[in-house]
């Protein structure tokens, strides 16, 4: 894979991951406007169970194009763990990143991997969808700065210009660093910089980026002879949220919950195979490429490096959600008018 489609990919995909809720509200409606009862293509929870030991059909949208961090799930299907659990598990691919959280909600598909912010923002805007798991347990998007300027911590960048996607998430966690690291966030200058984070930074448009990743954008610009140095939010003030987690919808939920737990029991399995066997589960993934999306070996074995200790639970099973994560991450949305609505983060989980 060129460098140059990589990071174009990357800037086209990674800046739509949090999407304004109301737009995914008018989304939502016009896909569940789309599909009454007579509808040709019933949606998951509408297809009847198959008898005589078939097994049973799951879909799985992912949040972006096959990469490192859904090696756990090529795992679990090239394995054979989904069928040891009498589960068919279909992984689709989104047209757009923001597909996946309106079409589990709608019921278009059983689980799709989504943001822990996002679950919260949506469901303050009354759109049921419930996080199952944490696959990534802490943020990999980080404040990056050119290695050779000289700042190093964020409240270096007052009187500076960085750049972001017009996502007030991003903002809120860049403001948030700053004014925690003792500067003056007011003499910040945020610039919109749409698609373009890794040019906007390789070629010194702005002194920052916020909503580029460590295992994609900052490994991409490392590629490129542009190093940089990235700055983790969860030292300046913004909670330790879960990059990726996976979601249903609570109708789902109610009718699927079994099976659900089957998933997780095989989603384990697979991502201790990929900790045992990191290369070759890396060689399982590097299979399964998208042709739209052809994969960097070099940067996603980098990228499976960085993302297993991120993955890890601990002494707890792999998913596992903490209920204090959960109310820090939601008082800290609140604080900064992220969340319209309902605040409360208690039934925003729950764990299989």
């Amino acid at each position: 894979m060129s460098n140059s489609f990589s990071s174009n990919h990357s800037r086209k995909s990674i800046l739509h991951r949090y999407t304004p809720m109301f737009l995914l509200i008018i989304l939502l409606t016009a896909v569940s406007g789309c599909s009454g009862p007579d509808s040709a293509n019933p949606t998951p929870s509408a297809v009847p169970e198959s008898g005589g030991g078939q097994p049973h059909k799951l879909t799985i949208m992912l949040d972006w194009y096959p990469n490192a961090v859904h090696t756990f799930l090529y795992a679990a299907q090239q394995k054979g763990y989904f069928a040891e659990e009498g589960l068919d598990v279909e992984i689709q691919m989104p047209a757009d990143s923001n597909d996946a959280l309106k079409l589990v909600a709608a019921g278009k598909v059983d689980l799709a991997l989504s943001y822990q912010p996002q679950v919260l923002m949506a469901r303050a805007e009354q759109i049921p969808v419930k996080s199952i798991a944490a696959l990534v347990r802490h943020p990999l998007n980080h404040l990056l700065v050119p290695a050779d300027s000289g700042i190093t911590s964020p409240k270096d960048l007052s009187g500076k210009t960085a750049g972001y996607s017009s996502i007030p998430l991003y903002e809120a966690m860049l403001r948030t660093m700053v004014k925690h690291d003792g500067g003056d966030p007011q003499k910040l200058k945020m610039v919109d910089v749409g698609f373009d984070l890794i040019p906007a930074i390789s070629t010194g448009r702005v002194d920052g980026i916020i909503g580029g990743f460590i295992n994609h954008e900052q490994l991409i610009l490392d590629k490129e002879k542009h190093p940089v140095i990235s700055i983790d939010p969860t030292k300046y003030g913004v909670p330790d949220y879960y990059e990726l987690v996976l979601v249903a919808s609570e109708h789902g939920l109610k009718d699927s919950k079994d099976y659900f737990s089957k998933f997780m029991k095989a989603a384990r399995k697979g991502q201790q195979f990929v900790q045992d066997q990191p290369e070759d589960a890396l060689d399982i993934l590097l299979a399964h490429e998208d042709s739209t999306a052809p994969l960097d070996p070099e940067i996603e074995r980098k990228s499976l490096g960085i993302l297993l200790p991120l993955m890890d639970a601990g002494t707890q099973p792999f998913g596992y959600q903490d209920p204090e994560s959960w109310s820090k991450v939601a008082d800290w949305l609140a604080e900064n008018g992220l969340l319209q609505g309902e605040t409360g983060s208690s039934g925003a989980f729950v764990d299989l």
